[in-house]
């Protein structure tokens, strides 16, 4: 499965994609809204992971564009700032689950779950994040 990771705060893109691929996907990282539809260009992903508060282009700047071009994608939402407001609004534009940072790895796992459904049971970010520490 290809998963896009968007999120502004590097750290927290880096660690969630080696936890990803770690369990096996492909994964591309961009850091901002306008990077994250360049790289929906170059490849469309299986499942995005997206940041509501970004600079310049926000989660809920990106959403609608994901949604008239795959209205069925799977979107997780990842964010520690947004307000009810975002949260229902991104709700509205059909996210599957809203992962509130600091990021928990059972909370990443039940929302890789929600990404890879095929995969559910099989293996935990734990794992992942472990073999790409070891790596």
């Amino acid at each position: 499965m290809h998963i896009l990771i968007v999120d502004d705060e590097i750290p927290v893109a880096t660690l969630l994609a080696e936890a990803v691929a770690g369990q096996g996907h492909e994964v591309s990282v961009a850091y901002g809204g306008a990077a994250a539809l360049a790289r929906w260009k170059q490849r469309r992903p299986d499942g995005v992971f997206l940041d509501l508060r970004m600079p310049r282009m926000s989660g809920l700047d990106v959403l609608p564009a994901i949604r008239t071009a795959v209205p069925d994608l799977v979107v997780v939402v990842i964010t520690g700032h947004a307000g009810p407001g975002e949260r229902e609004a991104a709700r509205r534009l059909g996210v599957a689950d809203v992962v509130e940072k600091p990021l928990c790895l059972s909370r990443l796992n039940e929302a890789l779950a929600t990404l890879a459904p095929q995969r559910r049971g099989r293996t935990s970010l734990t794992s992942g994040i472990g073999a790409a520490q070891r790596a």
